[in-house]
């Protein structure tokens, strides 16, 4: 189809809100699917970044051997009895 001015490449042949609103919808699509994906990522690589300053900042608690209690309820034999 050939166009013999601007206008009626705008107006489509009478089908421009058809057409014009197909346009409009697919770009909205693809502005979704090419931003959400690079908006996650940052959100995951902020969130590792935090989780890995936090693990910095708190030392591990040495680990005692032979023992699966929580610490602070140690008891020995007597107390037991």
């Amino acid at each position: 189809m050939q166009f013999s001015n601007f206008q009626e490449f705008i107006e489509m042949g009478g089908y421009a809100f058809n057409v014009w609103s197909v346009y409009g919808m697919f770009l909205i699509f693809l502005t979704i699917n090419l931003y959400g994906p690079l908006r996650k990522n940052r959100q995951i690589i902020r969130d590792l970044k935090r989780r890995y300053a936090l693990n910095a900042q708190v030392p591990p608690m040495p680990a005692r051997a032979g023992s699966q209690s929580s610490p602070g309820l140690e008891t020995t034999v007597e107390e037991r009895a």
